[in-house]
């Protein structure tokens, strides 16, 4: 019977333990956003104000390539000192068939960097998640750049070459013509 008494207590403990656990770390995250782009470049972020220690986040940031497209993204949090700040965990590219590209870490601590960069994005929508943990009860922040540009088509490529033609063939016309 004693047995069975430490059993149900060790238990009830460890079930109080978690309990307390998870609610150190509560979801803070922002509600999904669309990024506009402006000339090809957008710039995003988000700002965690202080008290927020063990607390985890997992934004969204949503856009549609109108064209295939070529993109690229980075994405830098900053504190100054490793144990302050975000520690991001995750920066990736979704589509709507799931995770399309996961991010390059480039360096984490004081600074985390991450890099995004891949294949031609055809038509359609996507969005990037930004994943991490607040670090200590001093306010953080993240910021990011995305770039898309639209992939020139073959028809582009093909009047580019042609008036590339024009001016070899003038300039060649031009040096052979005598003086007068």
């Amino acid at each position: 019977m004693k047995t069975y008494k430490t059993l149900v207590s060790a238990v009830v403990l460890a079930g109080a333990a978690l309990g307390s656990q998870a609610a150190l770390a509560d979801d803070i995250s922002k509600a999904p956003e669309a990024i506009v782009f402006d000339g090809g470049t957008s710039f995003f972020g988000a700002l965690f104000t202080g008290n927020n220690a063990g607390n985890t986040f997992m934004d969204q940031y949503s856009f549609t390539a109108t064209s295939a497209s070529t993109f690229s993204a980075d994405l830098l949090a900053f504190s100054g000192v490793a144990r302050n700040g975000l520690d991001i965990t995750g920066f990736d590219l979704y589509s709507s068939t799931g995770l399309l590209l996961g991010g390059t870490q480039l360096s984490t601590g004081a600074s985390d960097m991450w890099s995004l960069s891949g294949p031609t994005l055809a038509a359609g929508d996507y969005y990037l998640q930004v994943t991490g943990t607040v670090m200590s009860q001093a306010a953080g922040k993240y910021y990011a750049d995305v770039a898309l540009a639209p992939v020139p088509e073959p028809e582009t490529y093909a009047m580019m070459l042609g008036g590339l033609g024009m001016l070899g063939f003038m300039a060649r016309r031009r040096k052979a013509a005598p003086k007068a």
